[in-house]
C-alpha cells in the first residue's frame, strides 16, 4: 500500500510542477513582449532626443 501512496504522490508532485513551469513560460513571454514594446514606444526625453523607458 506505501509504495502506491508514493507513487501517486510522485505523480501529483510532478503535476504541479509541469503547471507551474508552463504558467512561469507563460508569464516571462509576456515580460519579454512588453521589454522589447519598450524599445519601439520609448517617450522622448528633453533636448529631442529618445530617452529610456526604464530607471537602470
Amino acid at each position: 500500500m506505501i509504495p502506491i501512496i508514493l507513487v501517486l504522490l510522485l505523480a501529483l508532485l510532478l503535476f504541479g510542477a509541469g503547471f507551474a513551469l508552463k504558467a512561469l513560460w507563460w508569464i516571462a513571454i509576456v515580460v519579454l513582449v512588453v521589454w522589447l514594446l519598450g524599445f519601439v514606444i520609448r517617450p522622448a526625453a528633453s533636448g529631442g532626443k529618445r530617452g529610456r523607458w526604464y530607471r537602470w
